[in-house]
């Protein structure tokens, strides 16, 4: 299985609640010069604030960079104040949505069926999952427990392909605003464990395409260490993620690990 086809590397940026619509635009253009070619070879994922989505999706439009939004309302209908829908979404421009965010849980209550529920709404409107998991603070270096217990909630009802189509990302709950991530030993552990879990979930074929990045406290001088298992296709990016220059240091980074670039 570890040396099952090859995977498009992917990098994410979630933006949070930052970034104004100019500022946005601003980034797009510094980042897309910063990046060069790279979008060509690898999925590149920004994920701005909702108020931004549609005016970046403009700019982003003759890129091979996408959209995606950091989250929806999965509740059918329209009666919802300050909710918005996957379909609106997708409207705006998304190809993807964030779901199960650590921030989101916190301030919600949000569990692993509420976060299935927003992935089903994705789907029925196209998009692609960025689906986010890992240990609570106090579950810390017992993930593969943690992940046994969750993984079959979120990814109840789901069908092998939709599975393929998205993106896993392990981020334990204890690494967000950290000075440093997790450990490569840590991280390739757990990863490992979400792949294997897949394989007897949906199937060989499905584990080896479904591609598992890491988020938590992600810099430019993490990201050979981190890349080092093979069951990491590639990172999320929060504050960095909001830095042109560094989150194409990063890109970059990526797909020097990936052997896209010399």
């Amino acid at each position: 299985m570890k040396n099952a086809p090859t995977r498009k590397a992917f990098a994410l940026a979630n933006w949070k609640m930052a970034m104004t619509i100019s500022e946005a635009l601003a980034f797009a253009g510094e980042f897309r010069a910063a990046a060069g070619s790279l979008a060509q070879s690898m999925d590149i994922v920004l994920c701005p604030p909702f108020t931004a989505l549609h005016a970046l999706s403009q700019a982003l439009m003759d890129t091979a960079i996408d959209l995606g939004a950091q989250n929806l309302y999965a509740t059918p209908g329209i009666d919802h104040t300050g909710e918005v829908s996957a379909m609106l979404l997708a409207d705006a421009g998304c190809r993807w949505v964030m779901l199960g965010h650590w921030e989101i849980r916190r301030r919600t209550g949000e569990t692993d069926v509420d976060v299935n529920k927003k992935m089903q709404a994705g789907f029925q409107a196209g998009l692609h999952p960025i689906l986010l998991m890992g240990e609570e603070i106090q579950e810390r270096g017992k993930a593969e427990a943690a992940l046994a217990t969750r993984l079959p909630t979120m990814f109840a009802d789901c069908e092998p392909a939709q599975v393929a189509h998205g993106v896993i990302v392990y981020e334990p709950e204890w690494t967000i605003g950290a000075r440093e991530p997790a450990s490569p030993d840590y991280i390739a552990s757990s990863c490992s464990f979400i792949r294997d879990w897949i394989g007897q979930a949906f199937g060989k074929d499905v584990a080896q395409h479904t591609r598992i990045i890491y988020g938590g406290s992600v810099a430019p001088e993490h990201v050979a260490n981190l890349l080092a298992s093979p069951d990491l296709d590639g990172l999320g990016a929060g504050r960095k993620g909001r830095d042109p220059e560094a989150f194409a240091q990063i890109v970059r980074l990526i797909a020097e690990a990936k052997g896209l670039v010399s």
